[in-house]
């Protein structure tokens, strides 16, 4: 069991998942804060050196802390909290009212202060006060990350229905005012750029719609037994006809497996985003494999293709929102880049694992696990 979790005191209740971090080498006030504050997971320490180390292993939503303390202060583990987490909630005890130390507090940061001898009203009345501004911070820094998260989706969508639409206007226009001669071969292109365009497009709306459908359901995991085989194959033959490039050779391993549960649904939409990439990235003449397996207790799918590759430094990127592989930096690489962030969230909601594997112009592996339990 972990030191933190194994001098935890006190008793749960309805605030048990609040963890306050008591810091003081008295151990009679560590055991005063601790009664005063029962309805709180509490954890102590005796100094702040052995605070910042618990802090480190699993950060509480509160430290309380005396000042004044032999081997290092709790302005200087206050200092090292914030230059861990600018966010973290600190109030100080104190027995000495000294302008100073106030003022170097509260240039580093403190939320709060508490005067010795301590009074039970006053220590819970401000670690309430406390806890509840942490919460309004969180709360609003929330509603400005997804904020944020909505502007950037928007200017994103906005961008990618914007190149289509204006081929296709472009097209139109140079149709309605008989630029085009019907027996000139550029009209025929025009018209099958026109129309590629317009496939496009439709693509851009239906990813939209699955991924609103995504993005209400996310949480939602409804388990069946399911034959993979079959969901693979499914896939595999949708990935085909949606990028209908017959150069790209497809090379399958089917394996006998037993029935696995899984929310088909979620699943489905992993695998599509994974084979969707690898058909995007190997253009022409290439080579995407596929191979499922089991190994002990879990199954395994893994991806393979012969495309372009990826970077070692931009692998850890790829599971980000709205990020996009675009080695040519056009802008113009299809998708809104969500495809791969919801992937791996619905794979953890299995309890699996996906990892890539990539080199640039050697192709790149991706391989999902799944539990059979």
């Amino acid at each position: 069991m972990p030191a933190f979790l194994s001098q935890i005191t006190g008793h749960q209740s309805q605030t048990s998942q609040t963890t306050i971090l008591v810091v003081d080498d008295d151990r009679i006030i560590r055991e005063l804060c601790t009664q005063a504050l029962r309805n709180y997971r509490i954890v102590q320490a005796a100094t702040s050196e052995e605070a910042l180390r618990l802090y480190e292993m699993e950060p509480p939503d509160l430290i309380l802390t005396d000042i004044i303390m032999p081997g290092g202060s709790g302005i200087d583990l206050l200092r090292q909290v914030k230059a861990i987490d600018p966010n973290a909630t600190v109030v100080l005890m104190t027995g000495f009212v000294n302008k100073e130390v106030i003022l170097s507090a509260l240039k580093e940061g403190a939320d709060d202060f508490i005067n010795k001898p301590l009074n039970i009203l006053q220590l819970r009345t401000s670690i309430e006060k406390a806890l509840g501004r942490k919460a309004l911070k969180q709360e609003l820094a929330d509603i400005k990350r997804s904020d944020e998260l909505k502007n950037t989706f928007l200017s994103l969508v906005s961008h990618k229905l914007r190149t289509p639409i204006t081929g296709i206007s472009l097209f139109l226009q140079n149709l309605r005012m008989g630029v085009f001669n019907p027996e000139d071969p550029i009209f025929r292109q025009s018209i099958e750029m026109a129309s590629e365009e317009a496939r496009y497009l439709g693509q851009l709306v239906g990813e939209l719609l699955e991924f609103s459908q995504v993005m209400v359901n996310g949480t939602e995991v409804n388990k069946s037994t399911c034959d993979l085989n079959e969901i693979v194959a499914d896939v595999l033959i949708k990935c085909r006809e949606e990028h209908g490039n017959f150069d790209v050779e497809l090379e399958t391993a089917p394996e006998v497996l037993p029935p696995v549960p899984l929310d088909a649904s979620k699943i489905s939409f992993t695998l599509h985003q994974v084979i969707d990439n690898a058909f995007k990235f190997s253009d022409g003449p290439g080579r995407i494999s596929l191979k499922l397996g089991r190994h002990d207790d879990s199954v395994f799918i893994v991806v393979s293709d012969s495309g372009i590759g990826i970077p070692e430094s931009e692998i850890p990127k790829v599971f980000e929102k709205f990020y996009q592989v675009d080695p040519n930096q056009t802008g113009q690489i299809r998708g809104f880049g969500l495809g791969l962030f919801y992937a791996r969230d619905f794979i953890r909601q299995h309890g699996g694992s996906i990892g890539i594997v990539s080199e640039p112009g050697l192709g790149t592996t991706v391989t999902i696990s799944l539990p059979l339990q």
